[in-house]
């Protein structure tokens, strides 16, 4: 077996244009696409930057050309088979070698292999890539099958299949690339392993099977071997004497429990990584091909099962027999050029996940199936993987031209992704159901039998036929319709089934955040709040303009994409904070809303992980982790992977240890002829969580504090039993620093009740202070005592204060830190230390609410 890589392009746009001219071929290294040469070359502005964008929407509407000179040596062109390998090319592409041509593709999301021996020649090979427009040719082919329901980008995207978010959405710009990019390639062998199909069953008992199908490229004599190595190298078994039959063979392995380490998530057990080498050989023994596969050996299972008093079904993750609270992310793709993705940066990403405390993340359904390395760096630390086919919020088609690339696409990334440990679900795609539902499409729940393509949502045939039949035959991954999806006849929007895309706060009925608690769903796969980026990276796309930089300029506007944020998140301001518009005060305000608000979620949904026949919320999937490119959306990370205070907020929330409270105001009236004589009780409820599997013994200490009279002290200790794997509830009842009111006139005292879990050594586990909202009634006071003193190293905050503080996010002058926690709450007696890797001794910054900021 041989490998060589055709990775030398020139480029060039077809008739010449703003591009290149006539005629004239820029150089360009595969795999890559053209608006990243464009930009290499200086031919085109940055569309990350100012207005740019809309300077170079005529690239995804022209054609182009990319093709190369190769030399095919008469060593090389001895051998029996040349294939040409396209790993994939976006996206419509007419593939000449030589002058014939041999390809056309129509799937930004498959590979290609060709058998070219017959028309390579030795010496000199040309080979053309010639794109066409994408934009273009779905606009034809939407003309030929009609015009189709979506919500974000052009409807013509439902006709091709290529990244659904290169055509816009509310949270990326409008970027259509073209060309070669995945890898090209020549391979060139006498016999090859085509295909190595690694199942692991692991039963309730957690013994292990593995069965190996091995399937070859020909049919020819010769003979296989099979060896599994544990994470040090070491043979665990193997067989060293197959005889491929027929171009396929199989064998099998068995283990007792405890034989192999298992497969855990983060937080639950640890991620060993086995692998699978193959080797083929000729009949005289000679080798021919090698093929190594990683795996993790885990039993990981959906459980959805009656539930204790309340309705509905649960729908959790179990992993071992381990039910996993999932806390977690929505991923998009992480930047516009797909190209300029590394390992390395993918890496960044999936270990801040992780150092976020979080053990999820959704490949949503409007990107790409993810590089290799992005799932293999999941699998190496710990992180289960929601995977959605690429079916994104949208009335898709279902004739047969489409299903014939629906098909191949399924079956090729099926394939490629199904021995990842840490995938763990695949779902048919992203909101299509809510698409169906909104527009009132022939959508009959109850209908299990139909063929359903003559309807006007001829998608369904995708999702409920082809989708699970290939899924279940090539894999033994779990298969989800949609998400959301609720099963049991219901609407999407169900919320004692299935998953749930809770979108009530900001989208839909634009509820209050305090009411996230009974907005929750059994799993909730997408909610989220908006807040603007770092400072700098809003200053990386004003491009130096000053005139620009306050929130209501064009350039601003132009970098969020939502609809209506504007009203959106200026609603939520209002409500909430006094705020100013001075830019960085409004990006404080902004960022410390949207971490208030996140928080709270994954505070009320965690609590209703309550233990085995109470999972009513199994996990929390934040729409969403990062960034396509610099912008305002709902990410909890920019572009430029600097954490917003919302990453800081949850994390503190998906901690081994919490601790929650919720105040409530309860009316009770003298009698029911009356209006006018009540009392206004202000009740407080107290839990903790625990996710380790063992019960822990923790003081509880709660204290309240008057916002206004630094004198006044009370509180009180309680021995506290935290059960495992789940939320306990301590403390429901009235605090006597509140008293009852008998009129709305009688304004409430300012009180901060502050509660932290200490374990036996008085080491603080967790945290939290419950403030009385909205934060717009407050009346802060100006003197808090407020000190930030930086270490003798230069490189850690201690932070103390001598009233409670709301929110407080540091920052220095110049480049930017990399702080251990943002959005802090700060209690007198209760200093808390923040590391600061980069501070190298600088005065700290600090904003808080309150402070004029908001």
């Amino acid at each position: 077996m041989k490998k060589i890589p055709l990775d030398n392009w020139v480029f060039t746009q077809v008739g010449g244009g703003k591009g290149t001219k006539k005629d004239e071929y820029l150089p360009a290294t595969g795999p890559t696409t053209v608006h990243v040469e464009l930009l290499r070359a200086k031919r085109i502005p940055d569309p990350f930057v100012g207005l740019h964008e809309y300077d170079v929407q005529w690239i995804g509407e022209s054609d182009w050309i990319f093709k190369q000179i190769f030399i095919l040596s008469e060593d090389n062109a001895k051998f029996s088979n040349i294939d040409l390998v396209f790993d994939g090319l976006d996206t419509f592409a007419a593939i000449t070698l030589n002058g014939a041509q041999i390809l056309e593709t129509a799937n930004q999301f498959v590979g290609h292999r060709l058998n070219v021996k017959s028309t390579l020649k030795t010496g000199e090979n040309e080979l053309v890539l010639n794109f066409g427009s994408a934009f273009k040719k779905g606009r034809d082919i939407e003309k030929q099958h009609g015009k189709l329901n979506l919500w974000n980008g052009d409807s013509s995207r439902l006709h091709v299949r290529k990244a659904q978010y290169n055509y816009g959405w509310d949270w990326g710009p409008i970027l259509m690339t073209v060309g070669p990019w995945k890898p090209v390639y020549l391979e060139l062998y006498k016999n090859r392993i085509s295909d190595l199909d690694i199942r692991n069953d692991v039963s309730k008992d957690l013994n292990v099977k593995m069965t190996v199908e091995m399937s070859f490229a020909k049919n020819t004599p010769g003979q296989a071997s099979l060896a599994l190595k544990a994470p040090d190298g070491t043979i665990v078994a193997s067989d060293r004497n197959i005889r491929p039959n027929k171009g396929q063979t199989r064998a099998t392995f068995s283990f007792s429990q405890g034989e192999l380490q298992l497969w855990y998530p983060v937080g639950y057990g640890t991620q060993p990584i086995y692998s699978v080498e193959a080797d083929l050989f000729d009949e005289d023994g000679t080798l021919l091909d090698s093929k190594t596969q990683t795996i993790g050996f885990r039993r990981t299972l959906i459980v959805q099962e009656k539930l204790l008093n309340q309705p509905g079904l649960s729908f959790f993750f179990e992993v071992n027999n381990v039910p996993i609270f999932a806390g977690g992310s929505n991923w998009i793709p992480s930047d516009s050029f797909l190209t300029t993705m590394t390992p390395d940066r993918y890496r960044d990403w999936l270990k801040l996940l992780v150092d976020g405390n979080q053990n999820m993340i959704r490949v949503w359904g409007g990107g790409i199936y993810e590089a290799d390395s992005f799932y293999d760096i999941c699998d190496e630390l710990g992180i289960l993987v929601w995977q959605d086919f690429m079916f994104g919020c949208g009335q898709y088609p279902a004739y047969d031209s489409f299903l014939a690339l629906v098909k191949d696409e399924a079956e090729y990334n099926v394939k490629r992704l199904r021995h990842h440990p840490s995938l763990s679900i695949f779902a048919g795609n992203n909101e299509d159901y809510q698409v169906a539902e909104s527009m009132h499409l022939e959508l009959d729940y109850s209908d299990e039998t139909s063929d359903f393509r003559k309807t006007n949502f001829p998608a369904r045939y995708i999702y409920e036929r082809v989708l699970p039949e290939i899924v279940g035959r090539l894999s033994d991954i779990h298969y989800h319709r949609s998400s959301p999806y609720s099963g049991q006849g219901k609407a999407s929007t169900d919320r004692t089934l299935g998953d749930l895309h809770q979108w009530n706060v900001w989208h839909g009925s634009q509820e209050p955040w305090t009411n996230w608690d009974i907005l929750a769903g059994r799993f909730v796969s997408e909610f989220g709040m908006e807040g603007y980026p770092n400072i700098r990276t809003v200053d990386y796309w004003l491009g130096g303009e000053t005139k620009e930089r306050f929130p209501q300029s064009r350039i601003n506007n132009s970098h969020n994409k939502a609809d209506g944020f504007e009203r959106r998140l200026e609603l939520y301001l209002v409500e909430n904070f006094k705020h100013s518009f001075e830019m960085e005060s409004y990006v404080y305000a902004t960022q410390i809303m949207q971490a208030e608000c996140l928080a709270s979620a994954y505070r009320l949904w965690r609590r209703n992980w309550a233990g085995r026949g109470k999972e009513y919320t199994a996990g929390a999937l934040v729409w969403q982790l990062n960034d396509c490119w610099p912008t305002t959306s709902w990410s909890i990370a920019d572009y430029f992977l600097r954490p917003k205070p919302a990453y800081f907020s949850i994390a503190r929330e998906l901690r081994l240890y919490t601790v929650g409270i919720t105040r409530k105001e309860v009316t009770t009236f003298a009698d029911e002829r009356s209006a006018a004589d009540f009392t206004i009780d202000t009740l407080f409820e107290v839990w903790g969580t625990n996710s380790t599997l063992a019960a822990k013994n923790v003081t509880l200490e709660v204290l309240y504090h008057d916002l206004h009279d630094p004198t006044f002290k009370d509180g009180w200790t309680k021995a506290v039993n935290l059960s495992p794997n789940s939320s306990t509830e301590i403390f429901k009842g009235s605090v006597n620093a509140l008293p009852p009111r008998t009129t709305k006139s009688q304004v409430p005292k300012i009180i901060v009740v502050s509660a932290r879990l200490l374990d036996e050594n008085g080491t603080v586990l967790a945290r939290y202070s419950n403030w009385p909202e909205p934060y717009k009634f407050i009346d802060f006071p100006k003197d808090v005592g407020f000190s930030a003193e930086i270490s003798a190293d230069g490189e850690s905050v201690k932070l103390s204060s001598k009233r409670p503080m709301k929110g407080i996010v540091l920052d220095v002058e110049g480049e930017d830190v990399k702080w251990s926690d943002q959005a802090i709450d700060l209690i007198p007696g209760d200093d808390q230390v923040i590391h600061a890797v980069g501070l190298k001794g600088r005065g700290v910054q600090v904003r808080y609410v309150g402070d004029g900021a908001a």
